[in-house]
């Protein structure tokens, strides 16, 4: 594999979709992980290291296990990745009087393998406020920009290379091509990594980690956690256990879904669990966003281990979490704030009877409807919306009650409703309602109104690291707010999200 070391930049997911697309494998880990406890280290063929907007000569910057330069390892280093390079072999790097953001002009040394096929002039992408101002030793530029001097670096000798700008965004014209010199002439890597060989391999390395122990697995019906019980239910058989948890936080309709979807394939292997009055109790008067993943994690920790004893030996829990979660919930210390905890990665407790397993947490979503698609799941599964973990508690913002959970689902079912209807379900990524803990002042029937504001909001992604908002139709758009407001008792006013992802996330909390 090639291992992605995270410092920080808005684009570190980015390189790790430029990797998979030439069917290689990576993992991105925090950029000051400790190697010794990189699971699949002994599979490292290449080291890239990420962009950060940290400065390497301030105090406290991170830097990566200082083992990794020793190696022999090939490594690519990215903006501040090039930078750590620069300063660890005795170079300097400096603030630059005048900043490099946006495309430049780069010439090229078209004779050093990184660069082979480009051409002598390159359109790329900049992004820095600091520059390398000397030379480190054994080292020699093979490219520069007006502005940068050492637009890129290499030492054959040690097999290291760095590059300022950032071949990973599409602004990059030819960054893929750099990526597949990496990858292919320098790491001498191979495309065998399909979804085809993912589910063979991680059947084996289930049963290796499970052996003859029953399993408990979180099913919410979702994509996520419906092709992690396939793969599973694959490896394991009978010893799944299944157990579908109604909260009170899912979509209208919900749990009867699950039942049809999933009764016959796991039959008394499936059980549900109704468990709204504590889910509601325990989130009563909880307004912080955190704090509602973090109980929300917890609780379900509580119902799974109390389910567990029930059923008799069962030592691990299943949970369908991917790459995105863990992403955005770890921290590199002393820099990255997690952008939040998923109720499956932050939101757990740190002590657990049950050790987990999941068999996506390396993949993002359009590669597990891709492998969903492979373990033959049928498309009205494979195909749905992505829907948070927490459920609706993410999407009532302020207290959770009962009467909002009761506004928000009956407006969120007028949206997919609607959004089906115009034969845009499958196009848009994610379509949803959301409700806010204020209300306004509306007329109805010549008699003054004073509820509840429903959001709209539709995003598109690949991956849910990035998203646009998606410009639906006027007409469409009335539909769904006259829809809401005169059947959603409750709600009086209905308003669209406009917000990409960054600065936004996808969700409101």
């Amino acid at each position: 594999m090639i291992l992605i070391l995270d410092f920080g930049a808005q684009y570190t997911q980015l390189i790790a979709r430029r990797i998979r697309e030439e069917k290689v494998y990576c993992e991105v880990y925090p950029g000051d992980k400790n190697i010794d406890d990189i699971s699949n280290f002994n599979n490292v063929k290449g080291i890239i290291l990420s962009g950060g907007y940290a400065s390497v000569y301030k105090k406290n910057s991170p830097k990566p296990d200082s083992r990794i330069w020793s190696l022999g390892i090939p490594i690519l280093g990215i903006c501040y990745g090039l930078q750590l390079i620069a300063q660890y072999f005795g170079s300097k790097v400096n603030a630059s009087k005048r900043r490099e953001f946006g495309l430049a002009l780069v010439d090229i040394n078209t004779k050093s393998i990184l660069f082979r096929g480009l051409l002598k002039k390159e359109i790329l992408w900049m992004s820095h406020g600091d520059k390398v101002s000397k030379l480190p030793k054994d080292f020699k530029a093979i490219a520069k920009s007006s502005n940068s001097p050492y637009a890129a670096l290499e030492s054959l000798s040690k097999n290291i290379f760095g590059v300022q700008f950032h071949p990973e965004v599409k602004h990059s014209v030819n960054g893929q091509k750099i990526f597949q010199n990496f990858i292919f002439n320098i790491c001498k890597e191979k495309k065998d990594w399909t979804m085809k060989s993912y589910v063979v391999e991680e059947i084996k390395r289930v049963r290796r980690e499970v052996g003859n122990s029953k399993v408990l697995c979180a099913l919410s019906g979702g994509v996520d956690s419906s092709v992690a019980a396939m793969i599973l239910y694959k490896a394991i058989g009978r010893n799944l256990f299944c157990v579908y948890v109604d909260h009170g936080l899912q979509k209208f309709g919900e749990t009867k879904r699950v039942v049809k979807t999933f009764g016959k394939k796991f039959g008394k292997n499936l059980k549900i669990i109704n468990a709204q009055r504590l889910f509601l109790s325990k989130l009563k008067n909880v307004t912080d966003p955190e704090l509602k993943r973090k109980i929300i994690g917890k609780t379900f920790i509580d119902v799974f281990e109390k389910e567990a004893k029930k059923i008799k030996n069962i030592d691990f829990l299943l949970q369908g979490t991917i790459y995105p979660d863990i992403i955005e919930s770890v921290s590199i210390k002393g820099l990255k704030v997690p952008i939040k905890s998923h109720h499956n990665v932050g939101g757990l407790p740190k002590k657990m009877k049950l050790k987990l397993v999941e068999p996506l947490k390396f993949l993002f979503k359009d590669e597990v409807r891709v492998l969903g698609r492979e373990l033959k799941l049928p498309s009205e599964i494979i195909d749905r919306q992505p829907f948070p973990g927490p459920g609706l508690a993410v999407r009532t913002l302020g207290e959770i009650t009962r009467e909002k959970l009761n506004i928000l689902k009956k407006a969120d079912f007028i949206i997919e409703d609607e959004i089906r209807k115009a034969g845009l379900y499958e196009k848009i990524w994610q379509s949803f309602a959301v409700i806010l803990p204020v209300k306004t002042v509306g007329v109805m029937g010549d008699a003054r109104t004073y509820e509840y504001v429903i959001v709209l909001r539709a995003v598109n992604s690949q991956d849910a690291m990035t998203a646009d908002w998606v410009k639906l139709p006027y007409d469409l758009l009335g539909i769904i707010s006259s829809r809401i407001i005169n059947e959603v008792k409750g709600a009086n006013r209905v308003v669209y999200d406009i917000s990409n992802k960054p600065p936004a996330t996808i969700e409101w909390e």
